[in-house]
């Protein structure tokens, strides 16, 4: 069965800084193009980041470039983002999603998801 579980989350002062985890299990995972997505209450799920199988293509949403950085540790079947700066606009409870194929994973479609770990960040 496959399953992504995300980890990292939790609370910190604007400026502060959290890594993501995403745990894979099931899948072939350096097949796998990996995204994290976030969504906050009352609004929909927008994409953060997209990394490729390979590690070697990335995708970045313009509120995050600079700030935030997508990476994949394949051997460990993981993908984190680090999230530095954090501003209380990126609050929201952000999921791991994974696809072979990078535009699913970029347009929201991805085959897999996980349960999310909640960002809060103070002002």
């Amino acid at each position: 069965q496959v399953q992504l579980v995300e980890s990292g989350g939790g609370l910190v002062q604007a400026g502060g800084s959290l890594r993501l985890s995403c745990a894979a299990s099931g899948l072939t995972f350096s097949s796998y193009a990996l995204g994290w997505f976030r969504q906050a209450p009352g609004k929909e799920r927008d994409v953060v980041a997209v990394i490729g199988a390979s590690g070697g293509t990335s995708y970045y949403t313009d509120d995050v470039k600079g700030r935030f950085t997508i990476s994949r540790d394949n051997p460990k079947n993981t993908v984190y983002l680090q999230m530095n700066s954090l501003k209380p606009g990126d609050t929201a409870v952000y999921y791991c999603a994974a696809d072979p194929i990078w535009n699913t994973v970029l347009g929201g479609r991805a085959r897999k998801w996980g349960q999310g770990t909640q960002v809060t960040v103070s002002s």
